[in-house]
């Protein structure tokens, strides 16, 4: 609706109406002194060209590609898009669609969201996938307060070391207001994974879940089915955390190997990296646990006719009626970050997805290699990783700064998140960096 500000003949006109001269008399009877007080004190405006001098000059402090040769994962993860991703979502049809309340005008939104959850499902290897999580981080926090909804008398729920810092941030964030639900950190070993051991020893009293990454926040793949092994004869729910979903290009599916509930990061299906967002939250479970599922759940059925059709089958949201109740408060459908993730994972296949998934380790391991070679760096942990590794070298963040003078941004310093990782470094790469641009890599971390 476009915002058509009112002339002054019709303010005064409404004033009269109501038996006033000004707009003063109108807050008349808020005191005088909260009145200074909010007064804004706002320039006045400046003219289109005046801005767009403004904003480029703001803009040019950034340093971006191309000037700027990343190597960082961490959650966020530079991959080539298709150009007929963006010419899809950037259909009228799609662009201006709102929520698909009405199916009788809505069966185009409607069959993409279905398509969307179709296609998660199958890669999470779960029967019921939804749409309406805002990113990654609030997807596994989602997918903590659903275990506990499931395992209601559980008191605790443990998060793996090894999952990402920034979302056990939101989790933990998520479950401040929270009371009867603790969340309890499980250490990682040597090798990168959770702690089999002591995993076990925190299994009892039962937890309402355990949630894992996978592959994991250093990039390393755990052995989900031991992990869902333990959880499940503990009586809890195993969450798998898949930051970099292309991932499941190459490994078994979660619910493969136990998940019950499985959540992820959709920016590497056709969403670009975008400063941070708007990303795409990902979330799949086992078909008895929908009615616990957030979110929405479009199904497919068919009219009097015969005709296959599209409908809200479940909208458990409920945040407008039921507050603090409410099955969950996330209201986005995330409508054109899934329908890229659709025409992305459509195009790809899944002979084209395992293809690209198997690119990225290749690359990955080629990356190591050299790095190992060139810069004398070793792999921090030994179990296997997809495309992203940890290495450690001397002096790593006086390193990766004097690389990022030299226009490289040699993956993520751990220090701040591990103080036992002080000396290492994330390392991403996938599809899009060429043998040369390792080199480049390689030669900017030399001491």
């Amino acid at each position: 609706m476009r915002y058509i500000p009112h002339t002054e003949a019709e303010v005064a006109a409404m004033l009269a109406a109501i038996g006033l001269e000004s707009l003063d008399d109108l807050v008349a009877h808020i005191p005088a002194e909260l009145r200074r007080q909010a007064v804004l004190d706002v320039p006045n405006g400046l003219g289109e060209a005046d801005v767009t001098a403004k904003l480029a000059a703001l803009a040019s402090r950034n340093r971006v590609a191309p000037g700027l040769l990343c190597f960082a994962g961490a959650g966020a993860y530079p991959h080539f898009i298709p150009s007929v991703v963006d010419q899809v979502i950037l259909r009228s049809e799609f662009a201006t669609a709102y929520t698909p309340y009405q199916p009788e005008v809505s069966q185009g939104t409607l069959q993409a969201t279905f398509e969307f959850q179709t296609l998660i499902a199958s890669l999470f290897g779960l029967e019921v996938a939804n749409a309406s999580m805002y990113d990654g981080s609030t997807a596994t926090a989602e997918a903590v307060l659903m275990a506990k909804r499931i395992v209601p008398k559980a008191g605790r729920v443990l998060l793996a070391a090894s999952l990402h810092p920034q979302y056990q941030a939101v989790v933990r964030t998520y479950l401040e207001g929270l009371s009867g639900l603790e969340c309890e950190e499980v250490p990682f070993g040597s090798d990168g994974r959770i702690d089999l051991a002591e995993l076990e020893r925190r299994l009892s009293p039962a937890p309402a879940g355990v949630v894992v990454g996978y592959p994991n926040f250093f990039g390393v793949i755990e052995d989900l089915r031991a992990v869902a092994a333990r959880t499940a004869a503990a009586g809890a729910l195993l969450v798998t955390v898949t930051q970099e979903t292309l991932a499941l290009g190459l490994l078994r599916a979660p619910g493969a190997l136990g998940a019950d509930i499985s959540v992820g990061e959709g920016q590497s299906l056709g969403i670009p990296l975008s400063y941070g967002g708007p990303y795409l939250g990902l979330f799949a479970t086992r078909e008895r646990f929908v009615r616990n599922m957030p979110g929405r759940l479009v199904g497919e059925t068919v009219d009097e006719q015969g005709r296959r059709g599209y409908v809200l089958t479940l909208a458990t949201r409920e945040q407008h009626i039921r507050r603090e109740r409410a099955t969950s408060n996330i209201c986005t459908n995330q409508g054109l970050c899934a329908l890229a993730a659709t025409v992305f994972l459509a195009l790809a296949g899944r002979l084209g997805l395992r293809e690209l998934a198997e690119r990225n380790a290749r690359k990955a391991r080629y990356a190591l290699a050299r790095l190992r070679e060139r810069v004398g760096a070793e792999p921090a942990f030994a179990a296997p990783f997809f495309n992203e590794f940890v290495i450690r070298v001397p002096n790593a963040r006086a390193r990766h700064e004097r690389a990022l003078e030299r226009g490289v941004l040699a993956g993520v310093p751990l220090g701040e998140w591990f103080p036992a990782l002080d000396d290492a470094l994330l390392v991403c790469a996938t599809e899009v960096h060429s043998a040369d641009d390792v080199d480049r890599l390689a030669e900017a971390l030399r001491a």
